[in-house]
């Protein structure tokens, strides 16, 4: 027997893990960047980055909570909605099934019979999956999705921060940017395996990007730093 091999289920620890990790390296690495570039001393440098690391974890932690509760929070008042309308209206809560069905391309009685046996079978499940699209996979976990989200930013910002404590601060923009290059590809990759994705893609994706933010933070570093001076 052929086992399938899926990736959805990794769907959302995988999409906070990597928006995390990306946006650890990438904003530490950028805000780095810019300071350098306006001419600090290494010592602020390496304090802009931790300060970095700090805030940008508590902020992808509290905005990924407070976002995926508002989906959950939404999640919830439907199921509720629903499980009132089964009660007190089953004849067109079965129709409404039923008309799914037709239009997913079933005969009307065939589509008839699959909404009878599945409301038999558990009701409540099925107008959640097949009328609202929520499942134990795509349900909304806040505490997972922050949580996630809380780690995986400062993994992805204790990079740069290691290149800010040891590369020497004249050539400290090179450094900065060299590695997070290679930590964004090395990220991509990850991050495309786990998700069955294309490699190439992901990791072409992630260094342009990459490239831009780094690139604009910089030219507003050595902006003002020229003003400053």
């Amino acid at each position: 027997m052929l086992l399938e091999k899926h990736y959805i289920s990794r769907v959302g620890w995988l999409r906070a893990g990597v928006l995390g990790a990306n946006d650890g390296i990438l904003s530490t690495t950028s805000l780095v960047i810019g300071v350098s570039a306006a001419t600090a001393t290494h010592q602020a440098i390496v304090l802009a980055a931790l300060s970095g690391l700090i805030a940008g974890a508590m902020s992808m932690a509290a905005g990924e909570y407070i976002s995926v509760s508002s989906q959950s929070d939404t999640e919830l008042a439907d199921i509720k909605r629903e499980k009132e309308e089964l009660e007190t209206i089953p004849d067109e809560e079965l129709e409404e099934l039923t008309d799914i069905y037709r239009k997913r391309g079933l005969s009307d009685e065939l589509a008839r019979q699959v909404a009878v046996e599945l409301t038999s079978h558990n009701a409540l499940e099925t107008h959640l999956r097949d009328e609202l699209g929520i499942t134990e996979i795509t349900a909304a976990r806040p505490l997972q999705a922050a949580a996630y989200s809380f780690a995986s930013f400062i993994c992805g910002a204790l990079l740069p921060l290691v290149v800010a404590v040891f590369a020497p601060i004249k050539n400290m923009i090179y450094y900065q940017y060299a590695f997070s290059i290679i930590f964004l590809v090395v990220l991509g990759t990850i991050a495309a395996r786990a998700g069955g994705a294309p490699i190439f893609k992901s990791m072409l994706r992630i260094g342009f990007w990459g490239t831009i933010a780094m690139a604009t933070t910089a030219l507003i570093g050595y902006f003002f730093g020229t003003q400053i001076i």
